[in-house]
Protein backbone atom coordinates (compact mmCIF):
# COMPACT_ATOMS: atom_id res chain seq x y z
CA UNK A 1 0.00 0.00 0.00
CA UNK A 2 2.79 2.41 0.91
CA UNK A 3 4.73 1.70 -2.29
CA UNK A 4 1.59 2.07 -4.38
CA UNK A 5 0.87 5.40 -2.69
CA UNK A 6 4.32 6.74 -3.62
CA UNK A 7 3.91 5.59 -7.23
CA UNK A 8 0.35 6.92 -7.52
CA UNK A 9 1.32 10.39 -6.33
CA UNK A 10 4.53 10.39 -8.40
CA UNK A 11 2.60 9.52 -11.57
CA UNK A 12 -0.08 12.10 -10.78
CA UNK A 13 2.28 15.04 -11.39
CA UNK A 14 2.89 14.44 -15.12
CA UNK A 15 -0.75 13.34 -15.48
CA UNK A 16 -1.99 16.63 -13.96
CA UNK A 17 0.46 18.49 -16.19
CA UNK A 18 -1.27 16.95 -19.20
CA UNK A 19 -4.69 17.52 -17.64
CA UNK A 20 -4.31 21.26 -17.02
CA UNK A 21 -3.22 21.59 -20.62
CA UNK A 22 -6.67 20.31 -21.61
CA UNK A 23 -8.91 21.66 -18.84
CA UNK A 24 -8.40 25.07 -17.17
CA UNK A 25 -6.43 24.62 -13.95
CA UNK A 26 -9.03 25.94 -11.50
CA UNK A 27 -11.80 23.87 -13.10
CA UNK A 28 -9.48 20.87 -13.01
CA UNK A 29 -8.98 21.28 -9.25
CA UNK A 30 -12.72 21.81 -8.71
CA UNK A 31 -13.74 18.71 -10.71
CA UNK A 32 -11.00 16.66 -9.07
CA UNK A 33 -12.35 17.26 -5.57
CA UNK A 34 -16.02 17.10 -6.56
CA UNK A 35 -15.50 13.60 -7.98
CA UNK A 36 -13.28 12.47 -5.08
CA UNK A 37 -15.80 13.80 -2.54
CA UNK A 38 -18.61 11.75 -4.08
CA UNK A 39 -16.46 8.61 -3.98
CA UNK A 40 -15.44 9.10 -0.36
CA UNK A 41 -18.98 9.96 0.73
CA UNK A 42 -19.99 6.57 -0.68
CA UNK A 43 -17.11 4.80 1.07
CA UNK A 44 -17.78 6.48 4.42
CA UNK A 45 -21.51 5.68 4.10
CA UNK A 46 -20.71 1.99 3.44
CA UNK A 47 -18.57 1.98 6.60
CA UNK A 48 -21.47 3.44 8.57
CA UNK A 49 -19.46 6.55 9.49
CA UNK A 50 -21.31 9.21 7.49
CA UNK A 51 -22.16 12.17 9.74
CA UNK A 52 -21.81 15.91 9.85
CA UNK A 53 -18.51 17.11 11.36
CA UNK A 54 -18.77 17.98 15.04
CA UNK A 55 -18.28 21.53 16.28
CA UNK A 56 -14.84 20.50 17.49
CA UNK A 57 -13.76 19.11 14.11
CA UNK A 58 -15.47 21.72 11.92
CA UNK A 59 -12.71 24.39 12.10
CA UNK A 60 -10.10 21.83 11.04
CA UNK A 61 -12.35 20.60 8.22
CA UNK A 62 -12.64 24.17 6.92
CA UNK A 63 -8.90 24.89 7.24
CA UNK A 64 -8.00 21.65 5.46
CA UNK A 65 -10.61 22.09 2.74
CA UNK A 66 -9.56 25.67 2.04
CA UNK A 67 -5.77 25.40 2.38
CA UNK A 68 -4.60 21.79 1.99
CA UNK A 69 -7.04 20.98 -0.80
CA UNK A 70 -8.46 24.04 -2.59
CA UNK A 71 -5.44 26.36 -2.34
CA UNK A 72 -2.84 23.62 -2.80
CA UNK A 73 -4.47 22.05 -5.85
CA UNK A 74 -5.30 25.40 -7.48
CA UNK A 75 -1.79 26.82 -7.00
CA UNK A 76 -0.01 23.65 -8.13
CA UNK A 77 -2.34 23.29 -11.12
CA UNK A 78 -1.71 26.88 -12.21
CA UNK A 79 2.04 26.40 -11.73
CA UNK A 80 1.97 23.25 -13.86
CA UNK A 81 0.64 25.23 -16.81
CA UNK A 82 4.10 26.85 -16.88
CA UNK A 83 6.61 24.53 -15.19
CA UNK A 84 7.65 20.91 -15.81
CA UNK A 85 5.98 18.49 -13.35
CA UNK A 86 9.11 16.89 -11.86
CA UNK A 87 10.67 20.19 -10.81
CA UNK A 88 7.27 21.42 -9.58
CA UNK A 89 6.70 18.33 -7.42
CA UNK A 90 9.97 18.84 -5.53
CA UNK A 91 9.01 22.38 -4.52
CA UNK A 92 5.41 21.47 -3.71
CA UNK A 93 6.63 18.64 -1.43
CA UNK A 94 8.93 20.99 0.50
CA UNK A 95 6.20 21.34 3.13
CA UNK A 96 8.18 19.75 6.04
CA UNK A 97 10.82 22.47 5.72
CA UNK A 98 8.12 25.08 6.35
CA UNK A 99 6.34 23.10 9.08
CA UNK A 100 9.29 23.29 11.50
CA UNK A 101 9.37 27.09 12.00
CA UNK A 102 5.57 27.30 11.92
CA UNK A 103 5.25 24.62 14.62
CA UNK A 104 7.90 26.37 16.73
CA UNK A 105 5.95 29.62 16.50
CA UNK A 106 2.40 28.28 16.82
CA UNK A 107 2.78 25.17 18.99
CA UNK A 108 5.92 26.00 20.93
CA UNK A 109 7.84 23.05 19.48
CA UNK A 110 11.58 23.23 20.04
CA UNK A 111 13.57 24.57 17.10
CA UNK A 112 17.05 23.25 17.82
CA UNK A 113 20.29 23.63 15.91
CA UNK A 114 19.63 20.52 13.78
CA UNK A 115 16.20 21.73 12.70
CA UNK A 116 17.50 25.24 11.99
CA UNK A 117 20.28 23.76 9.84
CA UNK A 118 17.75 21.51 8.10
CA UNK A 119 15.54 24.48 7.21
CA UNK A 120 18.56 26.41 5.89
CA UNK A 121 19.76 23.45 3.78
CA UNK A 122 16.27 22.80 2.42
CA UNK A 123 15.74 26.46 1.55
CA UNK A 124 19.09 26.50 -0.26
CA UNK A 125 17.86 23.57 -2.35
CA UNK A 126 14.63 25.39 -3.18
CA UNK A 127 16.57 28.47 -4.28
CA UNK A 128 18.75 26.37 -6.60
CA UNK A 129 15.72 24.64 -8.12
CA UNK A 130 13.96 27.96 -8.72
CA UNK A 131 17.11 29.81 -9.82
CA UNK A 132 16.37 29.58 -13.59
CA UNK A 133 13.40 31.89 -13.02
CA UNK A 134 15.53 34.61 -11.41
CA UNK A 135 17.11 35.55 -14.72
CA UNK A 136 13.93 35.59 -16.81
CA UNK A 137 11.28 36.60 -14.26
CA UNK A 138 7.69 36.70 -15.54
CA UNK A 139 5.51 33.60 -15.54
CA UNK A 140 8.16 31.09 -14.36
CA UNK A 141 8.96 33.21 -11.30
CA UNK A 142 5.25 33.57 -10.53
CA UNK A 143 4.78 29.81 -10.93
CA UNK A 144 7.59 29.06 -8.47
CA UNK A 145 6.02 31.51 -6.00
CA UNK A 146 2.72 29.64 -6.39
CA UNK A 147 4.42 26.34 -5.53
CA UNK A 148 5.98 27.80 -2.39
CA UNK A 149 2.56 29.21 -1.52
CA UNK A 150 1.02 25.77 -2.01
CA UNK A 151 3.63 24.19 0.25
CA UNK A 152 2.97 26.89 2.87
CA UNK A 153 -0.79 26.25 2.72
CA UNK A 154 -0.20 22.55 3.35
CA UNK A 155 2.25 23.37 6.17
CA UNK A 156 -0.35 25.52 7.95
CA UNK A 157 -2.80 22.62 7.75
CA UNK A 158 -0.26 20.18 9.21
CA UNK A 159 0.40 22.50 12.15
CA UNK A 160 -3.37 22.83 12.69
CA UNK A 161 -3.72 19.03 12.68
CA UNK A 162 -0.91 18.65 15.23
CA UNK A 163 -2.73 20.91 17.65
CA UNK A 164 -6.17 19.35 17.11
CA UNK A 165 -7.99 16.64 19.06
CA UNK A 166 -10.14 14.69 16.63
CA UNK A 167 -13.71 13.73 17.54
CA UNK A 168 -14.16 11.76 14.28
CA UNK A 169 -11.73 9.75 12.17
CA UNK A 170 -9.72 11.60 9.50
CA UNK A 171 -11.29 9.40 6.81
CA UNK A 172 -14.85 10.31 7.84
CA UNK A 173 -13.94 14.01 7.67
CA UNK A 174 -12.17 13.76 4.28
CA UNK A 175 -15.27 13.94 2.02
CA UNK A 176 -16.45 17.08 3.83
CA UNK A 177 -13.03 18.67 3.35
CA UNK A 178 -13.12 17.81 -0.35
CA UNK A 179 -16.68 19.11 -0.67
CA UNK A 180 -15.59 22.45 0.82
CA UNK A 181 -12.69 22.59 -1.64
CA UNK A 182 -14.97 21.92 -4.63
CA UNK A 183 -17.63 24.41 -3.48
CA UNK A 184 -14.99 27.09 -2.88
CA UNK A 185 -13.30 26.55 -6.24
CA UNK A 186 -16.55 26.48 -8.26
CA UNK A 187 -17.36 30.23 -8.25
CA UNK A 188 -13.67 31.15 -8.57
CA UNK A 189 -13.21 28.91 -11.60
CA UNK A 190 -16.46 30.19 -13.15
CA UNK A 191 -15.50 33.85 -12.75
CA UNK A 192 -11.84 33.51 -13.74
CA UNK A 193 -11.95 30.81 -16.43
CA UNK A 194 -15.54 30.92 -17.67
CA UNK A 195 -17.35 27.75 -18.70
CA UNK A 196 -15.27 24.57 -18.35
CA UNK A 197 -13.76 22.99 -21.46
CA UNK A 198 -13.67 19.20 -21.39
CA UNK A 199 -11.71 17.07 -23.82
CA UNK A 200 -11.37 13.30 -23.96
CA UNK A 201 -7.72 13.48 -22.92
CA UNK A 202 -8.52 15.85 -20.05
CA UNK A 203 -11.35 13.61 -18.84
CA UNK A 204 -9.01 10.61 -19.02
CA UNK A 205 -6.50 12.32 -16.74
CA UNK A 206 -9.31 13.20 -14.31
CA UNK A 207 -10.37 9.54 -14.33
CA UNK A 208 -6.97 8.80 -12.78
CA UNK A 209 -6.38 11.86 -10.62
CA UNK A 210 -9.80 12.11 -8.92
CA UNK A 211 -10.62 8.50 -7.93
CA UNK A 212 -7.07 7.11 -7.73
CA UNK A 213 -4.62 9.91 -6.83
CA UNK A 214 -7.14 11.74 -4.60
CA UNK A 215 -9.89 9.51 -3.18
CA UNK A 216 -7.98 6.20 -3.00
CA UNK A 217 -4.70 7.90 -2.05
CA UNK A 218 -6.34 9.71 0.87
CA UNK A 219 -7.81 6.44 2.16
CA UNK A 220 -4.45 4.71 1.63
CA UNK A 221 -2.46 7.32 3.55
CA UNK A 222 -4.91 7.07 6.46
CA UNK A 223 -4.64 3.27 6.48
CA UNK A 224 -0.84 3.39 6.12
CA UNK A 225 -0.71 5.83 9.01
CA UNK A 226 -2.41 3.23 11.20
CA UNK A 227 0.18 0.57 10.32
CA UNK A 228 3.45 2.53 10.21
CA UNK A 229 5.16 4.96 12.55
CA UNK A 230 4.74 8.59 11.50
CA UNK A 231 8.49 8.87 10.83
CA UNK A 232 8.41 5.79 8.59
CA UNK A 233 5.44 7.11 6.64
CA UNK A 234 7.02 10.54 6.26
CA UNK A 235 10.32 9.13 5.02
CA UNK A 236 8.60 6.83 2.51
CA UNK A 237 6.51 9.66 1.06
CA UNK A 238 9.67 11.74 0.60
CA UNK A 239 10.46 9.46 -2.34
CA UNK A 240 7.44 10.82 -4.23
CA UNK A 241 9.03 13.91 -5.84
CA UNK A 242 12.20 12.02 -6.82
CA UNK A 243 10.18 9.25 -8.44
CA UNK A 244 7.94 11.87 -10.05
CA UNK A 245 10.99 13.60 -11.49
CA UNK A 246 12.21 10.36 -13.06
CA UNK A 247 8.77 9.57 -14.47
CA UNK A 248 8.45 13.08 -15.90
CA UNK A 249 11.91 12.81 -17.49
CA UNK A 250 10.87 9.54 -19.13
CA UNK A 251 7.29 10.37 -20.11
CA UNK A 252 7.48 14.09 -20.90
CA UNK A 253 11.20 14.41 -21.68
CA UNK A 254 11.73 16.82 -18.79
CA UNK A 255 15.41 17.84 -18.77
CA UNK A 256 17.48 16.94 -15.69
CA UNK A 257 20.73 18.82 -15.14
CA UNK A 258 23.35 19.05 -12.41
CA UNK A 259 21.81 22.15 -10.84
CA UNK A 260 18.41 20.49 -10.55
CA UNK A 261 19.92 17.33 -9.01
CA UNK A 262 21.87 19.46 -6.53
CA UNK A 263 18.72 21.32 -5.56
CA UNK A 264 16.78 18.08 -5.17
CA UNK A 265 19.55 16.59 -3.00
CA UNK A 266 19.69 19.64 -0.73
CA UNK A 267 15.92 19.84 -0.42
CA UNK A 268 15.67 16.11 0.37
CA UNK A 269 18.45 16.45 2.96
CA UNK A 270 16.68 19.35 4.62
CA UNK A 271 13.39 17.45 4.72
CA UNK A 272 15.12 14.32 6.02
CA UNK A 273 16.73 16.21 8.88
CA UNK A 274 13.49 18.01 9.63
CA UNK A 275 11.33 14.89 10.00
CA UNK A 276 14.04 12.65 11.58
CA UNK A 277 13.50 11.61 15.17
Amino acid sequence: MLLSLVLIWAVSWPVIKVGVGQIPALWYACLRYAIAALILFGLVALRGELALPSRTDLPLVVVSGVLQMAAYSALTGLALTVLPPGRASVLAFSTPILVAPLAAWRLGEKLGLRIAAAVAIGCAGLVIIASPSFAVGGRPATAYAMLIGAAAAWAVTIVAVRGHRFQSSPLSLAPWQMLIAAVLLLPIASSVEGAPRLTLLGATTLAYVAPVATAFAYWAVVEAGRRFAASTLSMALLATPSVGLLISAWALKEPINAALLTGVALTATGIRLTVAR
